[in-house]
């Protein structure tokens, strides 16, 4: 293939174009919103329960064992260092809240309603009008005779 060949067979227009409608068709595919959507839903219920830990369990935590001590402050001393344990109790904690969260949701809610649109009959199909059922007796009588040879 000559180099003006080569020319002709390659546009890089036609080929930027093609990239761009790929890139259109995979970002804008509902699947890939719906993912953007629950990313964002995701970060919002994050926030929430990190604010429900922070602020009223592990202080009602805290209150108990260790008067006027906030969980922030528990620590550990190994020679001069300072392990903070508090604070990666609570953020165990945030983790098993949420965590518990999407169990309840993802296996029990939507496993409820999975099993309840299985126990669903399907609608019964309606009776077939006079001119389709015709239809398909010629549809069938066809399918029948397209294996024989036809008379000359």
């Amino acid at each position: 293939m000559t180099a003006a060949e080569n020319q002709k067979t390659f546009d890089p227009t036609k080929r930027a174009l093609t990239l761009w409608e790929e890139f259109r068709a995979f970002a804008f595919k509902g699947n890939v919103i719906d993912l953007a959507i629950g990313v964002i839903i995701g970060a919002a219920f994050a926030k929430i329960v990190d604010s429900l830990v922070k602020h009223i369990i592990m202080p009602l935590i805290a209150a108990i064992p260790i008067g006027g001590k906030g969980y922030t402050e528990w620590k550990i001393t190994i020679g001069n260092s300072e392990v903070l344990i508090g604070q990666f109790v609570g953020e165990v904690v945030n983790f098993l809240i949420v965590a518990a969260a999407l169990f309840f949701f993802i296996r029990k809610f939507l496993g409820w309603v999975m099993r309840s649109r299985e126990a669903e009959p399907a609608p019964p199909t309606p009776p077939l009008s006079k001119q389709e059922e015709l239809l398909t007796e010629i549809r069938d009588l066809l399918k029948t005779s397209s294996g024989t040879p036809r008379p000359a």
